[in-house]
């Protein structure tokens, strides 16, 4: 597996512009999600916030139920997986 020096710094040089421009999407993308504009928003308009989702909701049942039974099995499995760690935590605590 020899490689020459040269292969080996362009893989280097673009290693570090592909880790740079992450950092950069990054950063951009955390002005877009979970920031203080959405909370402000949410505890300034619940209510609205509340009404838009029940609608949706209403939606969803008459459209489409068959989704709502698969939400409601994620839910359960994602539940039922918790339950499962917690235990095994709880038993690894008890055998130390």
């Amino acid at each position: 597996m020899n490689i020459d020096i040269n292969e080996y710094n362009k893989l280097k040089l673009i290693n570090e512009e592909l880790l740079i421009k992450n950092k950069e999407l990054e950063e951009k993308l955390k002005s877009y999600t979970n920031n203080n504009r959405h909370k402000k928003y949410y505890e300034n308009n619940s209510n609205i916030v509340k009404e838009r989702a029940k609608k949706y909701m209403e939606k969803i049942k008459e459209t489409n139920p068959e989704k709502i039974k698969e939400w409601s099995r994620n839910t359960y499995l994602n539940k039922k997986e918790k339950l499962k760690l917690q235990k095994e935590q709880y038993k690894d605590e008890i055998s130390k």
